[in-house]
């Protein structure tokens, strides 16, 4: 399984360490995870709901291609099972407990948990688990310098 995730290109791709610093919707501060994306599509929405404009865009984006071992052990998390405000901004609490649980728990290198941008479309998310016995599998390719289209921000690309 290929997954994708998008970085500045002076981070370590798979470290967590972002993660682990400020924590996100699906970690608390404290737990190192690595979060991507199912297709590079998804990736990029991902990221353009984080940076406001344009101007704040980082110029030294990567697009990374992160591919996980073919027997690669990935827990799946459904819609049914978040509480009904799992979509909100600032992500509920118990999203970051559930991705904390799992990572702590270190049952799976993968965690499958639906997008909050495309809440309800056959895309993913992944967390990728640093502390799992099995994350020495994992192969991130050689990022790919990505420029993001200033038309993402309702500008026109001029």
């Amino acid at each position: 399984m290929q997954l994708w995730r998008l970085c500045k290109r002076i981070n370590h791709p798979l470290d967590g360490e972002g993660a682990r610093r400020w924590g996100g919707r699906w970690n608390h501060p404290g737990i190192a995870v690595v979060y991507a994306s199912g297709t590079l599509s998804l990736a990029v929405l991902e990221f353009r709901v984080h940076v406001p404009d344009a101007r704040t865009a980082p110029d030294d984006l990567v697009a990374v291609p992160v591919d996980l071992p073919d027997r690669c052990r990935v827990t799946f998390v459904s819609n049914a099972e978040l509480p009904r405000d799992w979509t909100a901004c600032p992500a509920p609490k118990a999203l970051a407990d559930i991705g904390t649980a799992w990572a702590r728990s270190r049952d799976s290198l993968v965690l499958s948990v639906p997008s909050a941008v495309l809440p309800f479309g056959p895309e993913r998310n992944y967390l990728i688990n640093p502390a799992h016995p099995g994350f020495s599998g994992i192969a991130a390719a050689k990022p790919v310098p990505l420029r993001l289209d200033p038309r993402l921000w309702g500008k026109p690309n001029r």
